[in-house]
């Protein structure tokens, strides 16, 4: 409670508060607001049964604006691929890399300029081809379909990732939080009364008979999944530190000393993206088979599906999410780099010599982490579908591991920039309490005597 009251007393905090949630807010209207010549109703019963799960994926990172086929049905997808594909090229183009690492603000306005950019033309393409899967997914989904409505609605698609874009960057810099994750937040948030009042229908369809499945199921569930939201928290908060040390110097009283610190390496460093990765590449196929009517990748897609062959299914996932989880720790952390700026700046690990065995030893060290990062989001990931599909009307919905990982990751990180700037406040308060006198405005300074 006492800090819920010194963040609305501080005026500037109160106001990027009140920023954000009206920012928020105009992105959830604009969630329900459909594009013209669509029949959402018959669009929906139309995903569920061909799309199913791959639907209720990218609906996620929409903000349920998928489903409706809002102006927001692609959310904030297109800048994310955009962000991955320029952070993939940046790892094989020396250019991109200079502008990465080198080339400080500067390079990074260019890069974001470009992720702009990109973002346009990958909203375009995929506008055009969500219009073209909603005049072909069922008779009836559009009014009038040709050419017409697919530039219509690709060009509708587009304005409103451009317009969530721009949201997101104002809540970055005006607001509080990382804005694209907090969108994602908002929208996960937004089903959560949904979900909570299916549970709740279900419970009571158990009691009086009319649902065969036992009353407990559902405290178990209940209890399985505030489980799995403890096991995040306390796996995004662990850390592995490795201790380093500073060359000794000599101080002005000819006093060594030596300075010690610690590098953090986080167990999870790629966060739910491996996750996201994995799930679009083993939904992917089975998409493209409803659509695309072929025999062939429709039975190599019944393979690798929850639903048919569950034991084929779960080795896949976790071994994709394995595999990205290795692929975008080594974009994020690069032992060599760190292992050279420690050299440079006197630091070394006790008992490992400075330069390559440094980055060998810390890339050890970071592998144990990644595969123990991969398994546990994997097992999030797992464990909440598993419960979901073994009882009678959780199916439908879509609130796994990857929606706990993305509301506990979004909401550590907004309550710590909270946090930053309570410390900031105190801070400056600090220093206007303790300001030397004859150092204030219109101070001529002390007076020093030369004999």
């Amino acid at each position: 409670m006492e800090q819920l009251r010194q963040i609305f007393t501080n005026p500037e905090l109160r106001r990027r508060l009140l920023f954000t949630l009206i920012m928020l807010a105009i992105f959830r209207l604009g969630v329900h607001v459909s594009v013209p010549g669509v029949n959402v109703e018959i669009l929906q019963s139309a995903l569920k049964s061909k799309v199913g799960d791959f639907a209720g994926m990218i609906d996620l990172f929409s903000g349920g604006g998928f489903k409706k086929f809002s102006i927001f049905a692609l959310g904030i997808t297109p800048y994310i691929t955009a962000s991955i594909v320029l952070q993939l090229m940046g790892a094989v183009v020396p250019q991109l890399e200079q502008l990465q690492k080198k080339e400080g603000e500067a390079g990074r306005k260019k890069i974001n300029q470009w992720t702009r950019y990109l973002t346009v033309v990958l909203a375009f393409v995929q506008g055009i081809g969500i219009a073209s899967i909603a005049q072909t997914i069922q008779v009836g989904v559009v009014e009038n379909p040709g050419m017409a409505f697919k530039l219509m609605c690709a060009f509708t698609l587009t304005t409103g990732t451009i317009f969530i874009m721009w949201i997101g960057e104002q809540i970055t810099e005006r607001g509080v939080g990382n804005g694209i994750s907090l969108m994602i937040f908002a929208g996960i948030v937004a089903g959560l009364p949904k979900g909570v009042q299916t549970i709740y229908s279900l419970f009571v369809e158990s009691i009086r008979g009319i649902n065969p499945t036992p009353p407990g199921a559902y405290f178990l569930l209940i209890a399985i999944m505030i489980a799995v939201l403890l096991a995040v928290v306390m796996m995004e908060n662990a850390y592995r530190r490795i201790p380093i040390h500073y060359a000794r110097r000599v101080d002005s009283s000819r006093m060594a000393s030596q300075r010690s610190s610690y590098l953090p390496l986080k167990v999870n460093t790629g966060g739910v993206m491996p996750v996201i990765f994995a799930s679009s590449i083993i939904y992917f196929p089975a998409t493209i088979a409803n659509f695309a009517q072929w025999e062939w990748l429709a039975k190599v897609s019944s393979y690798i599906s929850y639903d048919s062959h569950f034991w084929i299914y779960t080795p896949v996932f976790v071994g994709v999410v394995v595999f990205f989880a290795f692929f975008y720790t080594s974009i994020v952390f690069n032992p060599d780099e760190t292992a050279e700026n420690m050299k440079r700046s006197g630091g070394y690990i006790p008992g490992i010599r400075p330069g390559k065995e440094t980055s060998v030893y810390m890339d050890g060290i970071l592998s144990k982490l990644t595969f123990a990062g991969a398994i546990y989001l994997a097992v999030v990931s797992i464990v909440p579908l598993v419960l979901m599909k073994n009882v009678q009307g959780m199916s439908n919905i879509y609130y796994g591991g990857t929606s706990l990982l993305i509301v506990v990751g979004v909401a550590m990180d907004t309550v710590a920039q909270l946090n930053s700037y309570q410390a900031m406040r105190r801070f400056d308060g600090f220093l206007e309490k303790g300001r030397i006198r004859g150092k204030g405005k219109g101070s001529r300074g002390p007076v020093v005597r030369v004999n």
